[in-house]
């Protein structure tokens, strides 16, 4: 059965709309089948906005993995003066993503880009944020990780969710092992949010 990561044009459409209401706003998104957290914003990625909101993340972020587009759309929202480039592999996921970047506003402060980890992203940013694919398996995601310093400014950071019963402390010795800084900003409800920086 096709993954949220994979990229399958034939998967039959359910097309929907869900509100999030988050810090006392609300956000309509369009979704569909085949895309990740289709029904509405999943915990870790709700943790992870309330975690790096309101903090100060650069003015250029990239959403690695961004799906339909919550968090880097949230977060444009809230950050009126950041440029986001959103990237995913799946191109249903991205047409939505631009579908909510148009409805929600800001579209003229994003750039929607197909691409498989970094194979598209020319760039470098001050913050990667992403809630990374762990169903798709190590090889995708440690690429996710190892690829970030590559792509990121001197003293850009890393931030990602994890849940700690898919890998969080495997997760952060390998961050510890490319970064020279890491560290566990939040944790709750068995998530953790980790921040690397470079």
């Amino acid at each position: 059965m096709p993954q949220y990561f994979d990229n399958v044009a034939s998967l039959k459409h359910k097309e929907t709309t869900y509100k999030v209401t988050f810090l006392g706003k609300e956000f309509l998104f369009h979704s569909d089948a085949g895309v990740f957290s289709k029904d509405g914003l999943d915990d870790g990625s709700r943790l992870l906005l309330e975690t790096i909101v309101k903090t100060d993340l650069g003015d250029n972020i990239l959403d690695l993995g961004c799906g339909i587009g919550p968090i880097g759309l949230i977060l444009a929202s809230f950050q009126p003066n950041v440029h986001l480039t959103l990237a995913d592999v799946n191109t249903r996921a991205l047409e939505l993503a631009r579908q909510n970047a148009e409805s929600l506003g800001v579209s003229s402060r994003v750039s929607i880009v197909e691409s498989d980890v970094y194979s598209a992203i020319q760039t470098t940013f001050s913050t990667i944020v992403t809630n990374p694919p762990i169903r798709a398996g190590k090889k995708v995601t440690y690429a996710m990780y190892a690829g970030a310093l590559g792509h990121l400014n001197e003293g850009g950071r890393l931030i990602l969710v994890i849940r700690n019963k898919q890998g969080a402390a495997s997760c952060q010795t390998y961050l510890e092992t490319l970064f020279s800084k890491v560290e566990v900003a939040r944790q709750k409800k068995g998530y953790r949010i980790l921040i690397a920086t470079k």
